[in-house]
């Protein structure tokens, strides 16, 4: 490891991981990945060593590299702003992520963990296209990437993962859409991370 060089202990596919890499990016913030498997060995976040560093077993890096490298801004100005930015990204990464991740889906019978996932999603995109009506510009929050956004991208992969019709909302696939070509959204790609399998790289 390199001195000084930030470290993200991160899985090619964790929507956690996916929504930091993008805000390293975005900041142009240079960091070295330690890939941490959440299925192999039955899951490497639950070793004793990652214990030891985030006994949560989860990362929440966003807003500290929003107090720390405030630019770009990740969080508008205008408090109003702040608030939608803030509402969008708590609905997506407390309210329909959580339901539908691995660790909850473990709970659930094998044949009924795609419903449970799909329901869940599905119940969260219904009310987050209503209030993207009224933020979006071209994105999620008026016309500039926020952490919103970041919360986005990750939580409509994981709704194609999961087959769920998109249809119903198209403003969330259009905004989705605009956000995906962005450099910063591009690189940080779960097909495009050291520990992405040979068969998912692009």
């Amino acid at each position: 490891m390199q001195a000084g060089k930030p470290i993200l202990y991160s899985y090619f596919r964790s929507s956690c991981s996916w929504r930091v890499r993008i805000a390293l990016a975005l900041k142009g913030i240079d960091y070295e990945t330690v890939p941490i498997n959440l299925i192999k060995d039955g899951g490497q976040q639950f070793s004793k060593d990652f214990q030891a560093l985030n006994p949560m077993k989860q990362l929440a890096i966003i807003e500290y590299l929003e107090e720390t490298r405030p630019t770009p801004r990740l969080l508008p100005q205008d408090p109003k702003k702040r608030a939608s930015v803030r509402m969008i990204s708590d609905l997506i990464a407390g309210g329909i992520q959580p339901l539908q991740n691995l660790s909850v889906l473990k709970q659930v019978r094998e044949e009924m963990q795609l419903t449970w996932a799909q329901n869940a999603i599905t119940s969260g995109f219904n009310a987050l296209e209503q209030i993207l009506q009224s933020t979006a510009g071209i994105y999620c929050v008026g016309d500039e990437v926020t952490m919103a956004d970041l919360c986005l991208v990750p939580q409509v992969a994981n709704a194609e993962r999961f087959k769920v019709d998109l249809t119903p909302y198209p403003t969330i696939s259009s905004i989705n859409k605009r956000l995906l070509v962005l450099e910063a959204f591009q690189v940080s790609h779960p097909c495009r991370q050291p520990d992405t399998p040979t068969e998912l790289r692009a």
